[in-house]
């Protein structure tokens, strides 16, 4: 079992920027692919960002590619989300997974673990 707890969250207006971290509870960080999902209201939850267990490949979806960086400390069981120049469309909640595998994935059901989420809020 793998307890996942995301904060950073808030309110930013548009072209602002965030930070948010991802603690995991085990000490077997390490063995986990991470994913960053994201859920606005009344749409479906979508993939935004994943990084594999060593942190060496990252996979991005288009609409945040050039805006956010995801990042791992193996060391700190966390892994992080920089998002930079937010837009109002980025407004959601946000959640990070862990995956017990080694590829980085982009559907939501290959994930095992999930955090409880952080709202993100851009304004216009």
């Amino acid at each position: 079992q793998v307890q996942l707890v995301e904060s950073g969250g808030g309110l930013v207006q548009a072209g602002g920027s965030l930070r948010l971290s991802c603690a995991a509870s085990r000490r077997t960080f390490s063995s986990y692919a991470m994913g960053w999902f994201r859920q606005a209201p009344g749409k479906e939850r979508e993939f935004v960002v994943g990084i594999s267990r060593s942190g060496g490949t990252s996979r991005y979806a288009d609409y945040v590619k050039g805006r956010f960086t995801i990042s791992r400390d193996n060391a700190k069981n966390t892994v992080y989300l920089q998002m930079n120049s937010l837009k109002f469309e980025d407004t959601a909640v946000y959640y990070c997974a862990a995956r017990s595998g080694v590829v980085v994935t982009t559907t939501p059901g290959d994930y095992n673990y999930w955090g409880q989420g952080t709202q993100v809020t851009v304004s216009s």
